[in-house]
């Protein structure tokens, strides 16, 4: 008898704890996908995609600069002897 009331208050426990987890889950997983949040999320990841591409942009540049400078260099070296 009491291995059947101490299965059935478990059995019970889990139940309630996974019925609150559930609830739980399905509300943040609705508010992760309302609209204005992911309007929100995509208008974010805009700007910092653009600021990251810009920053890429530049740095290529400056790359691109330094190899120009070290390839002049190279070619006045040669040209001078």
């Amino acid at each position: 008898m009491f291995k059947r009331l101490f299965w059935l208050c478990v059995g019970i426990g889990l139940g309630a704890g996974m019925a609150y987890w559930l609830q739980k889950f399905v509300r943040q997983t609705a508010e992760r996908y309302s609209p204005e949040r992911v309007s929100n999320e995509l208008v974010d990841g805009a700007r910092k995609f653009g600021t990251d591409l810009r920053k890429a942009l530049d740095e290529g540049r400056e790359a691109m600069r330094k190899r120009e400078a070290e390839l002049r260099a190279e070619l006045e070296l040669r040209q001078a002897r």
